[in-house]
């Protein structure tokens, strides 16, 4: 099965790894601290490695101050964990629909569904195109609320020249093997806020506080520890970090290679009756995440199910998040956001990694075109 997303692994990567391997720290080491340094020259911000994406989110609304009785604003077309998180945190999100042609939060919807209980606004740069960042910066401090973007897809990508862990209050990325570099499992959370930061830091270490200066009991002695605030245990160990060090050194290949290939989806497949190509990215130097279509005509299950038939791994991504039935079962309804369900309708991701070849995006276009007709 040609899969949609896979990692890019070399013999430089599993050095990386055996060298950890072969020294005193498995974790906690040396090799989280170089890690963190080589992300934030992407990320365009400080960085606190944490154990994966999922974790990111939790952390940083965790950093943020989320609970009970606030209210967090965000794009059902995304991944669970971005509203998931929140919610565990006993926020109330709130879903607000998607600009039609980026796929992204849109800006005007994102101010309709603010109210004087929201704390967040978290955008999610859908398939690496970054979300408007600026006019939601507008909308979150219209709101005196804190912009938050979920950069899963994104790390790698520039909106104005900016690198996209910049351009928020707080960024999360995502290490998994089919984001754009991996760590196996991993994520970040990257901000310019050294509290947020702090307490972000905290958070992914169980709470602890090691330093004398802020414990209130500092002179216990030099064994001692103290939590504060509850945390829980996010640490991302030096193996993976040696990982997505090198990764991060690959990731201007990686990056050319997923825009070469786009342009080149962009050209076999131009003027396809039943097919909708993604938009171009204006304003915007993307990393391209996925390659996602659109299949008209109500033909994405058919084209599904052939495209798997013959071995190709197309995806569907995502459900909208307020369908899940832990949503429903809140009391969420299907016509909260149309334009983010009828693009689900219609969505299907064809294979987009560095290592595919001419013969296999070949082999996909074809394989399209021939059940398309």
């Amino acid at each position: 099965m040609l899969p949609y997303g896979r990692q890019s692994i070399d013999e430089g990567d599993i050095e990386a790894v055996a060298d950890v391997l072969r020294g005193d720290w498995l974790t906690t080491g040396p090799a989280v601290g170089a890690f963190e340094r080589a992300l934030e020259g992407w990320a365009g911000a400080p960085c606190v490695s944490v154990t994966s994406g999922t974790a990111a989110l939790h952390t940083a609304y965790a950093a943020a101050g989320i609970g009970p009785g606030d209210e967090v604003v965000t794009s059902p077309m995304t991944f669970v964990a971005t509203a998931s998180t929140a919610a565990m945190l006993g926020a109330r999100i709130v879903f607000a629909d998607i600009d039609e042609e980026s796929v992204n939060l849109d800006p005007a919807a994102a101010e309709a569904a603010t109210t004087a209980r929201t704390r967040v606004i978290a955008a999610v740069d859908y398939a690496g195109r970054p979300a408007d960042h600026p006019a939601l910066r507008e909308v979150a401090d219209r709101a005196g609320a804190l912009l938050m973007a979920d950069a899963a897809h994104s790390l790698g990508s520039t909106l104005g020249g900016r690198p996209v862990g910049s351009l928020a209050d707080v960024t999360t990325f995502s290490f998994f093997p089919t984001k754009n570099a991996t760590t196996g499992e991993g994520g970040a959370v990257a901000s310019t806020s050294p509290a947020l930061l702090e307490r972000a830091r905290r958070f992914r270490c169980i709470g602890l506080v090691r330093d004398p200066a802020e414990q209130r009991y500092p002179d216990e002695g030099g064994w001692h520890q103290e939590v504060h605030e509850f945390g829980l245990n996010y640490r991302l160990p030096d193996l993976l970090c040696a990982l997505g060090t090198r990764q991060l050194g690959r990731l201007a290949d990686f990056k050319a290679r997923r825009a070469a290939l786009v342009a080149r989806y962009g050209e076999l497949l131009a003027g396809v009756p039943g097919l909708r190509l993604p938009a171009a990215a204006r304003g915007a130097d993307p990393m391209w995440h996925l390659y996602a279509v659109r299949i008209l005509d109500g033909r994405r299950r058919e084209v599904f199910d052939r495209m798997r038939a013959a071995g190709i791994g197309v995806q569907v991504n995502y459900i909208p998040v307020h369908w899940h039935p832990v949503f429903a079962d809140l009391g969420y309804r299907r016509g909260l956001c149309p334009r983010a369900e009828a693009f689900y309708a219609e969505q299907l991701s064809l294979p987009l990694y560095p290592g595919l070849s001419r013969s296999d995006q070949d082999r996909v276009c074809d394989a399209l075109l021939g059940i398309l007709g």
